[in-house]
């Protein structure tokens, strides 16, 4: 489990980064987006991260902004030292009740320290690959072997990974263990084999920031903020214009512009990596 410190954060004079005044652009590309690859039905997501880092409430996150209420559809827990998700799980998101929007995430057990808990970095490499099925029942201490059941031995390319999201609490770049580093490295290292584009999504700004806690639309003038940012950067090697700052509604009960605005952003960028990757297939 995960914990951290309210810092205090002097601001910079001007945001390092500008984040739209209106939703309604980055909404309505979201809700409108198709992927033009006639070989795929949806853009594939997959999260991944070390365990409480918000993988599952940036799902319910992204739900509740597409929604326009806040929903708690993905199961999160806030007091479990170990990962709460304990399958590979597939989630799509309602349009209506007949349809779903065009991008769809894929959640899994979050990454530990020790070689005998948390997800096995193979069987994500697996799952980039499109071999892992929804519902897969994960074991830390046994990765996943061809003759398995919920291996899947001729994915589609709509069974395949079309970004890959790396998720990490704001606060806790620099306690994370090398072994996690590692981990993450590896399963980057893999998807840039296979030539998946890649994103990242700092969380929890809120409890990382006391500037960003008091008031959210402060989160790019953070000069602790824009240190971590810059910190995973070297620590992973994904350049700065892939690495956004989110706050999740897991501690909300009512929608926020501002806080949908940066969830908004991560998401739309997230789309148009996966679709230029698309189109070059």
């Amino acid at each position: 489990m995960l914990t951290f410190l309210i810092w205090s954060s002097a601001l910079l004079s001007q945001p390092w980064r500008t984040v739209p005044k209106s939703n309604k652009d980055n909404l309505d590309f979201v809700k409108s987006y198709k992927p033009r690859n006639s070989k795929v039905k949806h853009l594939r997501i997959l999260l991944h991260g070390p365990t409480g880092a918000g993988k599952s409430s940036f799902i319910n996150s992204v739900d509740s902004v597409l929604q326009g209420r806040v929903t708690g559809r993905v199961p999160t827990d806030a007091t479990s030292e170990k990962s709460f998700t304990e399958q590979y799980k597939t989630y799509k998101i309602h349009k209506d009740q007949e349809n779903f929007y065009s991008v769809i995430f894929n959640d899994t057990m979050g990454l530990e320290k020790s070689p005998d808990d948390g997800v096995h970095v193979e069987d994500l490499k697996l799952a980039l690959r499109g071999h892992v099925r929804d519902g897969y029942q994960i074991n830390p201490k046994r990765k996943m072997q061809t003759g398995d059941p919920s291996y899947n031995p001729s994915p589609t390319l709509d069974d395949k990974v079309h970004v890959l999201v790396s998720v990490i609490p704001a606060g806790s770049v620099t306690l994370l263990s090398e072994e996690v580093w590692k981990k993450m490295r590896e399963v980057r290292l893999a998807a840039r084999d296979m030539g998946i584009p890649q994103v990242a999504i700092l969380t929890k700004v809120e409890k990382a920031c006391a500037e960003a806690n008091k008031d959210i639309k402060n989160v790019y003038k953070s000069k602790f903020l824009k240190e971590q940012v810059d910190m995973f950067s070297e620590m992973l090697g994904l350049p700065l214009n892939c690495i956004f700052l989110v706050r999740n509604y897991e501690t909300k009960n009512s929608m926020n512009d501002d806080i949908s605005a940066l969830i908004l952003c991560a998401l739309r960028h997230m789309i148009d990596y996966g679709e230029d990757y698309l189109k070059d297939l």
